[in-house]
């Protein structure tokens, strides 16, 4: 049975190892401490806040079927949140949520949907492959330069640039792979030990640097305090993901307090992320990238678009071919 190594356990490379792991010698290696990729929490004592994705939804029967057994067993829920629209400063739109199209959402937060995924598979937490190379079999090594292992095939589901810097050789395997450009995001967390009502639960908005706002809290019924996401645009993120992370909280609070009557400083928790690949735009490229022959491959979402969805199909589809390979 050929051993495979899959770099990554957010959805694409999840989706993979699911599909391959009855065929396959199947180890999932995770630089960070938990699975889903983008698809993430952050719990800060009370409080809980899908720093990630927030939500899904869902274009392809394939899917739907996939998510099925989740939203059977309440992995998954749909999230009829009060919405609305935010164009400078001003409400233009709002409705509530309903069922077509639905607004899906890991129960009882987003990760809940990672570790679902990764339950049955081998995936090494905090184990960042740092390094790859190819002799007569893939080679891995980690940050201290220690081989941690050796696979006949090697796949790598992480973003283009960290697989450019992990693998050498992996443009002349894939010339494309640099023309993929991800974007980044700031997301700001800001928890309340009250209960609070600004009047809706989601906003889309426009006009500002940032470009959306969640009252978290609102996933959970029986949530006694409020805790609020709020996302920077990419275009900004890109901007200024290298400033000083103070500086960034600062600026999109100030930000925050002229869009909503929200204060800022009185937040019992601030926290900030930075997502330095978190979207793309959507692509008219292939699913996924397979070299039989070197047995090499590479998937996630930004072949298609940053959506939960296209990062599932992508390693789904690949985990298909490898199957008739």
């Amino acid at each position: 049975m050929d051993k495979v190594a899959v770099i990554g356990a957010g959805i694409s490379g999840l989706a993979l190892a699911n599909k391959l792991k009855k065929h396959f010698e199947v180890v999932v290696f995770e630089k960070s401490r938990g699975y889903g990729g983008r698809v993430a929490t952050r719990r800060a004592g009370e409080f809980i806040f899908d720093h990630g994705a927030q939500f899904f939804k869902v274009k392809t029967d394939e899917f739907r079927e996939y998510i099925k057994p989740m939203i059977d067993q309440g992995v998954v829920d749909i999230w009829k949140a009060r919405f609305v629209e935010i164009d400078n400063g001003k409400i233009t739109n709002n409705r509530i949520w309903g069922d077509d199209p639905s607004n899906y959402i890991g129960t009882p937060s987003m990760n809940s949907i990672g570790k679902y995924m990764a339950d049955g598979l081998d995936v090494r937490l905090s184990d960042k492959v740092a390094n790859v190379a190819q002799g007569t079999k893939w080679e891995l090594y980690d940050e201290a330069g220690a081989n941690i292992g050796e696979f006949d095939w090697v796949v790598s589901a992480i973003p283009p640039k960290q697989v450019i810097e992990m693998i050498p050789d992996v443009i002349n395997l894939y010339s494309k792979i640099s023309s993929y450009e991800m974007l980044a995001c700031y997301s700001l967390m800001l928890g309340y030990e009250e209960k609070m009502d600004i009047g809706f639960d989601a906003a889309l908005i426009k006009g500002a640097d940032i470009s959306w706002l969640s009252v978290n809290s609102s996933k959970l019924p029986g949530a006694n305090n409020t805790t609020f996401l709020i996302h920077s645009t990419n275009k900004w993120a890109s901007q200024n993901i290298d400033r000083d992370r103070d500086w960034v909280k600062g600026y999109l609070c100030n930000e925050l307090s002229n869009l909503v009557p929200i204060k800022t400083e009185s937040a019992n928790y601030i926290g900030l992320q930075g997502w330095r690949y978190a979207n793309i735009k959507k692509q008219n490229n292939i699913e996924f990238f397979l070299d039989k022959d070197n047995k090499f491959g590479l998937c996630g979402d930004w072949f298609v678009q940053g959506r939960i969805e296209a990062a599932y199909l992508s390693g789904s589809h690949l985990g298909d071919q490898m199957l008739i390979s």
